[in-house]
């Protein structure tokens, strides 16, 4: 795999390819984000996918991007061409979404953001697939059929490699990963709500540790 250095342009197969898991951070205050940061890559862990969800996460980006230069950090529940706009101004070295539009995909590849879109069906692989994206996030992915879905999707889409969010654990990401057409997973059980809470940095290096231990068979 091709090193990921601060100057060089990403891919989202490196994106995927980095960890086993790609944590999906939700923050609520700014003064936990370096901490926490640090804490991960202490862990061996440093592709952070930052949600947008609460109204701290960019300036959570910035701080990330600006004081821990080493992490690698992204924009999650990217939904509109203004949050990836936004997310590449904080800093966001790629971005995810929850689903797939043109307008998404367009201004990400205007703004050379690698970009992991969210599908949970056949047409919406095929859409993005159209833009030319082939590395996808399936999502909700155990809701919406898990690894069976993945084994069906396995033979019209054999060229798609995807990383499945929603529901995974550290229990069922083994099979996950087990599967060929699966490069990495993602969940939040790395950064638990009530760790960065309490401020307790070892425990997300610990759990960034455990999660280095599900290798990709």
């Amino acid at each position: 795999m091709d090193k990921i250095n601060s100057t060089n342009a990403l891919t989202a197969r490196q994106v995927m390819l980095d960890a086993p898991v790609i944590p999906v951070i939700v923050l609520h205050e700014v003064a936990h984000a370096v901490p926490m940061a640090r804490a991960l890559l202490a862990g061996g862990i440093r592709i952070l996918e930052v949600t947008l969800r609460t109204p701290q996460a960019l300036a959570c980006m910035e701080a990330i991007a600006r004081d821990v230069p080493e992490a690698i950090v992204g924009a999650g529940t990217v939904r509109s061409a203004a949050d990836a706009q936004a997310a590449a101004m904080a800093g966001a070295r790629f971005a995810v979404s929850p689903g797939y539009t043109h307008a998404v995909g367009r201004a990400c590849r205007d703004l050379g953001l690698p970009l992991l879109p969210g599908v949970a069906t056949g047409s919406e692989i095929m859409m993005a697939q159209e833009a030319g994206l082939t590395e996808l996030k399936f999502f909700p992915a155990m809701q919406a059929g898990g690894v069976a879905m993945l084994k069906a999707w396995s033979g019209p889409f054999g060229d798609v490699s995807f990383c499945p969010t929603g529901g995974v654990t550290l229990h069922n990401a083994p099979e996950l990963l087990a599967l060929p057409n699966v490069l990495c997973v993602g969940s939040s059980w790395l950064v638990p709500g009530d760790a960065l809470a309490q401020g307790d940095w070892a425990r997300i290096t610990r759990l960034a540790q455990d999660t280095l231990q599900l290798k990709k068979l």
